[in-house]
């Protein structure tokens, strides 16, 4: 056993118990309608693409009877379809260049298709394009717009 005094020990300071600090209900900004109206566009747009590319090439004018392999033409558009949805100012960026390949398509068809079917659909896919590439490039501009008022009023985005 040793000898001699014991070692001191530290006490720590009791801590008085702190009362919660009422704090104002924080919301986020609101997003304009027509922020939302443009997303909602772009992502209507886009899933009417895939829908006719799809049902151009399986049912109602494919380029052999049966469907074609032609309708895998759609995969490209699946894949910005989740970034849309999430509201991903990237994929509406790129979306809006990606588009362009179907509207040459769909503008090919229309003047090279020979039964009246294929026209329409052909038709029906440059509308489609310019309604998705209108839409696109309309919610790029509104969100830079907002974001910049937002930044020059001290307001996080």
């Amino acid at each position: 056993m040793p000898s001699g005094p014991a070692p001191a020990r530290r006490r720590t300071p009791a801590v008085a118990p702190v009362a919660p600090v009422p704090c104002p209900a924080v919301t986020a900004p609101a997003i304009p309608s027509s922020v939302s109206a443009t997303r909602w566009l772009a992502v209507a747009s886009l899933a009417g693409l895939i829908a006719l590319g799809l049902a151009w090439e399986l049912w109602l004018a494919p380029l052999r009877p049966g469907g074609s392999w032609l309708a895998l033409k759609v995969l490209p558009l699946v894949v910005p379809l989740a970034g849309l949805l999430k509201n991903r100012m990237y994929t509406y960026r790129w979306v809006s260049l990606l588009v362009w390949l179907y509207f040459t398509e769909g503008v090919v068809r229309a003047w090279s298709d020979l039964d009246g079917t294929g026209r329409a659909l052909a038709l029906g896919e440059v509308v489609l394009c310019l309604a998705l590439f209108g839409a696109c490039a309309w919610h790029v501009r509104l969100r830079l717009r907002l974001a910049r008022a937002r930044a020059l009023e001290g307001v996080a985005p």
